[in-house]
């Protein structure tokens, strides 16, 4: 474990353990992350989230009817994660401090990893940990922000991040992200409004403003503060992902897939080798 990861999963939770109770996600936004994986791929299965936070995806994956679904996360956000989960309904659980880079399992029958191996020190030790606990002929998958479709972000967010992940969490969440965040709000908002010319999609990060616009302003602010608040976030080009999934031996060829989503991240994943069970 790095110094500037541990940062980092302290960073977070302060971000997850100052929200209100349940998930900031809904079921169709946690549905659109999964993609091509669907429920037909948990039910029954032994599942592991590498990263959980506060278990805001967890609580929509355990109604996918999994055998087990156990989370880990570095930072503390797993107290608030135990307090979500615990008033889920369900008891086939668990969740514990762990370092996601170095964590090893006897092996899963699917791992995840949504929007965490972009904040880590060495990205890449963080994807190798998601193959390597997934089980031979499992299932593995993981989103990352994209070096495509964000040099807005990457030109203007990036440099205030580095600044505002040393202040007190509550100052970049209000003293910053909700006042910065206020004019993006409002031309997601009027990208959504108005008829999808085609002129209009060469305006930055469209794709992504007409997703987030069905949203209220309080996850506006949720993913603003994320992004303010972390001491270290890489953007990840297709090339490098397509890299990855090439050279790691535990991966079978022919398996893979690396999309894009919203027009600035990726998903990608695979299977194992060996047969499935």
């Amino acid at each position: 474990m790095s110094r500037a990861d541990q940062q980092t999963a302290d960073a977070f939770a302060s971000s997850w353990n100052n929200l209100p109770p349940g998930s900031v996600y809904t079921t169709a936004q946690v549905a659109d992350w999964f993609a091509p994986l669907g429920p037909d791929d948990i039910r029954g299965a032994r599942v592991l989230e590498m990263g959980c936070g506060n278990a805001s995806l967890m609580v929509h994956v355990l109604r996918w009817s999994p055998a087990q679904l156990d989370g880990i996360d570095l930072g503390a956000a797993v107290d608030s994660a135990q307090k979500n989960l615990a008033t889920s309904g369900f008891s086939n659980w668990t969740v514990r401090q762990e370092d996601l880079t170095t964590f090893s399992s006897a092996g899963y029958d699917v791992v995840y990893s949504i929007g965490v191996l972009h904040h880590l020190t060495m990205p890449k030790a963080g994807f190798d940990a998601v193959v390597r606990n997934t089980r031979p002929g499992g299932r593995f998958h993981c989103w990352v922000y994209a070096r495509e479709g964000n040099a807005l972000v990457i030109g203007v967010v990036d440099p205030l991040r580095r600044i505002a992940s040393r202040l007190p969490w509550w100052l970049t969440k209000y003293g910053l992200a909700t006042p910065l965040v206020f004019p993006y709000f409002l031309y997601a908002k009027a990208l959504r409004a108005l008829p999808r010319w085609r002129a209009l999609r060469a305006l930055p990060l469209y794709d992504y403003s007409q997703w987030i616009a069905q949203r209220e302003f309080a996850f506006f602010r949720h993913v603003a503060f994320d992004q303010l608040v972390t001491p270290r976030t890489v953007y990840l080009d297709r090339g490098t992902l397509e890299k990855w999934l090439c050279e790691n031996g535990r991966v079978a060829p022919g398996s893979t897939y690396v999309t894009m989503r919203n027009g600035n991240s990726w998903k990608f994943g695979g299977q194992t080798r060996g047969e499935p069970a």
